[in-house]
């Protein structure tokens, strides 16, 4: 016979209370008796009847475990990567207070209410780094998506294609020696803006992986300015520079990985659609089998003790004949 529960100092403890308070009692009864010149044995009746169910008590809280059961084991296990855009255009204001805390905001947001297991966290602009590892630590996350910044990456405009491969090869390597299929999904927030880059190539890994990219346009269709020293950003005419959310890339990214597109903006955010769509990629990937356990039969003392309580409650001794 197993224990399900090791003896602890609670159990201990609860044996001490009832051996001091009972002792106690008892000490009290057999003054009373002697002062009355009886010898009360109908007390130790009780006496064995409580402490009768007091051990079953105990007993029934360690769970005793014996014989065998089967039980299915499911795993489900999700593994989540952020993409965060840090291209000089997130710090565009026409999402207050800009693009990029925008995004940060709904992160947040995203972190609490979606089920995810491991999340890490992409930076990218021309080129895409790693800012945090997988994890399973939220709170230390949030720390790494409140420090991110468009100067910790390169200042030229962002590509997706080495996000898409940095993303691909994560997850490729999260898998090495797990015996068991997990959940792969790759969230990407970002305005759009590629200038035509062709990223067919980049997704063909992250199908064959069963990579699900959910991307997040943030912008709008009208644009805005990117803050740039005491003014605006100008192009080499001395134009002030406009950028504007471009979502076909990112429509055509989530269609070829099974995923979906949505925006975020001033007036919009899409955000509960995303963790629902998220969340409910749970029982796609799941792997089940069937192990033998020592049956938990904790439920048998417990009986026993709720039945000699209610004996002890109904059944009344006289002690003392006073």
């Amino acid at each position: 016979m197993t224990w399900y529960l090791p003896f602890t100092s609670i159990e201990f403890f609860l044996l001490l209370f009832f051996v001091v308070l009972y002792g106690g009692y008892l000490y009290r009864i057999k003054r009373l008796a002697h002062q009355f010149h009886q010898k009360a044995n109908a007390l130790w009746v009780k006496t064995v009847l409580r402490t009768l169910y007091m051990g079953l008590l105990i007993v029934a809280l360690l769970g005793p475990s014996f014989g065998a059961m089967t039980k299915e084991i499911r795993t489900n296990g999700k593994d989540v990567l952020i993409a965060v855009d840090l291209s000089p255009s997130m710090n565009a204001t026409d999402v207050p207070p800009s693009r990029l805390e925008k995004v940060k905001q709904e992160i947040r947001e995203f972190l609490v209410q979606s089920n995810a297991d491991r999340v890490g966290l992409i930076g990218f602009s021309s080129e895409a780094f790693m800012v945090t590892p997988f994890t399973y630590d939220n709170s230390a996350l949030e720390l790494f998506v409140q420090s991110l910044r468009t100067p910790l990456a390169p200042p030229e405009a962002a590509r997706l294609t080495p996000a898409l491969e940095l993303a691909a090869q994560k997850f490729r390597e999260s898998d090495t020696g797990r015996s068991t299929e997990r959940s792969k999904i790759l969230v990407i927030f970002t305005d759009g803006e590629t200038f035509g880059e062709n990223t067919k190539a980049a997704t063909a890994p992250l199908v064959n992986q069963g990579i699900h990219v959910f991307t997040v346009g943030t912008g709008t269709y009208e644009g805005g300015k990117i803050p740039e020293g005491r003014g605006f950003k100008q192009d080499q005419d001395g134009n002030t520079v406009v950028t504007r959310l471009v979502p076909e890339a990112l429509q055509e990214i989530a269609q070829r990985t099974n995923g979906s597109y949505y925006e975020i903006n001033q007036s919009i955010s899409e955000l509960p659609r995303l963790v629902s769509a998220v969340n409910a990629v749970q029982s796609e990937l799941r792997q089940t089998k069937v192990v033998e356990v020592a049956a938990n039969k904790y439920l048998y003392p417990l009986l026993v003790a709720l039945f000699l309580i209610v004996v002890d409650v109904l059944w009344t001794l006289q002690v003392l004949k006073i």
